[in-house]
């Protein structure tokens, strides 16, 4: 297979390469076009924003923001700095459109874009450096390497194949630099938290640059009986060859350990009747582990100021393992005793991919042409072996101070043994267009074909299903003036449906496409930036829930997503800093053919016309800053953070609400001198209660109550 992948990169680069070279291409120069300068990387001045000014991965090549035919919001360095975040997850509220979800007992990220959250286990289309990074199971991302994160709204399928159509997340990882920077932090908080951190980069020669982000972390939590620890190490370098050639590379070992943690029940579909921090598992279970080795190797060469390629590799493995219970899904509670079932896990995946693509810009007949080729391959594999001990622990007594008791020992019975194999390859290309100094065409299309094996040993039986997608875009952009710039597109999305049926049947693969239209503003100093847009999305063939067992799925049919997006970060004044954003999601099931069970009830529920679990239809975020000097030539910030979630569905057949809620924070630093920096952070100031996300009424996720971070800073 790796033979055939290098067979495949080789001939498509020949092929490309013979067509190109042949065209009537001019002088790139003969066309001025009054656009956006494009940079490689921020300018020194912009690099403390709120605002990314620099290209992202939105289109693979270096458009500008305000050219690309797409809603984009990013999350900068300094945003992620002065919220004092040290994992993905906490990031979230920061940006239109994007909600929580349930994140399996906080073992892993989950969360949905524009009402699409992807498959429950895996979650929603998740890419680090481009590459492919939510397949298998993956411990909750930590912001220690991460330089910011681009939130590609709507369908990317065209550039990244298999995605949801809602939108597509891209971690940037911190790089290598030929400066020597170096800086170690210590944190410090409520629930017992401890963190230490460093960011150490530099030459180790005129053409060799490293990096390397280390953290480790424990903590406690308000929940009880819930500890975690998490280590983090990421290693990476930057080798110029010469002007025109470079290799670099990024490692990444991260490590979690924590309880599973389903968080509390409903008690008659009430689900604030119950003291948020009652643990509803084993507290006798000890740890489930998470751990992943990542590791990144691209290349990449310049032929000429016209052309320009890359080639890539990402290898990913993963273990998941350990014992946790947990309340059964899909019951009501009623009483004060539930019983609970036990799950020994242990979980081994193996991911490698290869990227490469060619790149030409040229003016052909007065029209700037940017025009992009590429192929990429990947092997992912999955074993899953799984225990259950049925009815082993007891809660009585929950409403005032729970009793645990064990009912049944041992690891229990078998009930997963399986092997799933998946092969893609694909091949995309992108046409970017400028016709005159105001007008932006973008034209994109990829072709996926993957293979997915099933071998289930408890059973005896195998599966073999084969999906093949074509995933076209089209999006076209009017720049009014240097200030604004109007945009339409459409594009679809696909993702195959791993599993069976309780028939035993294999599901098609989910079809999404979407409509959109937007205004983007850039203020002339490029400080600031903002985004309106709206969408339409339609997606068939939808998973949207778990039989009792949890082996089995539910397709809802058809669903659909629409609503109006707004996003604006940057500098107001040389003191304030914004970043604020709301969303409305009209989110509805538009068909159902078969209806889905109430598995409490017995009731089968016909879900046509019903919301998507977890989507509020209205959200909004704000973190406004206040900076200023000092005399003693050092400064200082002071400001808040807001945020707002609407009343959500609390499961797939709409049987109860999840309600709203508005939180407070705030943010402050002491920059001493210009290596020295204190932060001080207090989340949810007013100690408001509040639900996260919930599964069904189980598995409710509380939020945390108030707590500060305290942290200290210093460069070397």
């Amino acid at each position: 297979m790796e033979k055939k992948i290098l067979s495949i990169v080789a001939a498509s680069f020949i092929f490309f390469s013979n067509i190109l070279f042949s065209a009537d291409i001019e002088n790139d120069s003969s066309v001025t076009l009054s656009s956006v300068t494009v940079t490689s990387e921020d300018s020194e001045e912009n690099k403390n924003s709120y605002y990314k000014l620099g290209p992202t991965s939105a289109t693979r090549t270096d458009t500008p923001l305000l050219e690309t035919a797409q809603s984009v919001q990013v999350l900068t360095n300094q945003v992620l700095e002065d919220l004092n975040v040290v994992n993905l997850n906490s990031s979230l509220d920061y940006v239109s459109g994007v909600t929580r979800q349930n994140n399996f007992g906080g073992m892993w990220d989950n969360f949905s874009i524009r009402g699409f959250a992807g498959h429950e286990n895996s979650g929603i289309s998740l890419l680090k450096n481009g590459f492919a990074d939510n397949r298998a199971y993956n411990a909750p991302r930590d912001t220690a390497n991460i330089e910011r994160i681009e939130f590609l709204k709507g369908p990317s399928g065209s550039l990244y194949g298999n995605s949801e159509p809602g939108g597509t997340i891209n971690i940037v990882t911190k790089q290598p630099k030929f400066e020597a920077e170096n800086k170690v932090e210590a944190l410090i908080g409520s629930d017992d938290f401890y963190r230490v951190a460093s960011d150490i980069t530099g030459p180790l020669s005129d053409s060799f640059a490293y990096r390397l982000n280390v953290a480790a972390e424990k903590k406690k939590s308000f929940r009880d009986y819930v500890e975690s620890q998490r280590f983090v190490i990421a290693p990476s370098f930057l080798w110029e060859l010469n002007d025109t050639t470079s290799i670099s590379y990024m490692g990444e070992y991260i490590r979690q350990e924590a309880p599973l943690d389903r968080g509390i029940v409903a008690i008659n579909e009430d689900v604030e009747k119950l003291d948020p921090k009652t643990f509803f598992g084993n507290p006798n279970d000890g740890d489930m582990t998470l751990q992943n080795y990542t590791h990144q190797l691209r290349l990449e060469h310049f032929f000429s100021d016209s052309w320009s390629a890359k080639i890539g590799v990402a290898y990913k493995t993963g273990r998941f393992n350990g014992t946790g219970s947990e309340v059964k899904p899909f019951v009501n509670v009623t009483g004060d005793s539930v019983k609970l079932r036990t799950r020994y896990r242990d979980y081994n995946s193996e991911d490698i991919s290869l990227q490469a693509d060619i790149k030409n810009v040229s003016t052909i007949k007065g029209v700037k042409n940017t025009l992009l080729f590429g192929v990429e391959a990947y092997r992912y594999e999955l074993d899953s072996l799984m225990y259950t001990l049925n009815n082993s622990v007891q809660i009585d007594n929950f409403n005032s101070n729970p009793i645990y008791t064990v009912l049944a020992r041992g690891k229990g019975t078998l009930s997963t043994d399986k092997y799933e194999e998946q092969r893609g390859k694909a091949l995309f290309v992108q046409d970017e267009l400028a016709f005159s100094d105001s007008w932006r065409l973008l034209l994109g299309l990829r072709y996926d074909e993957i293979k997915m094996d099933l071998e289930d040993y408890k059973k005896d039986s195998s599966l073999v299903q084969n999906d093949y997608a074509l995933s076209p875009r089209i999006g076209l952009t009017y720049l009014i003036n240097p200030n604004f710039s109007w945009y339409v597109t459409s594009g679809k999305s696909f993702r195959p449906n791993s599993g069976v049926d309780v028939n035993g049947n294999s599901f098609e693969a989910e079809e999404g496409i979407s409509f959109e239209t937007g205004l983007k503003f850039e203020s002339s100093d490029k400080e600031m930036g903002a985004t309106l847009s709206i969408f339409r999305i339609d997606k068939e063939n939808v998973l949207t829930a778990s039989d009792p067992s949890g082996s089995y799925s539910i397709a809802a049919g058809e669903v659909r997503s629409q609503g109006l997006e707004f996003d604006i970060g940057g500098k107001i004044t040389d003191n304030i800093k914004i970043n604020a954003n709301y969303t409305f999601t009209d989110t509805e099931v538009t068909k159902d053919a078969a209806g889905a069970k109430d598995y409490w009830t017995g009731e089968v529920v016909n879900l046509e016309g019903k919301a998507l679990s977890n989507i509020p239809k209205h959200k909004a975020g704000l973190v406004l800053m206040w900076e200023d000097y000092l005399a003693s030539k050092g400064s200082y910030g002071i400001g808040t953070n807001l945020i707002y979630v609407g009343e959500r569905q609390g499961n797939y057949i709409d049987s109860f609400t999840l309600p709203s809620y508005v939180t407070a924070g705030l943010s402050s630093y002491w920059q001493v001198n210009k290596d020295l920096k204190f932060k001080l952070n207090i989340e949810n100031i007013l100690d408001k209660e509040y639900i996260a996300s919930s599964y069904d009424r189980s598995w409710i996720t509380p939020g945390s109550p108030r707590g500060f971070t305290l942290s200290m800073t210093y460069k070397f």
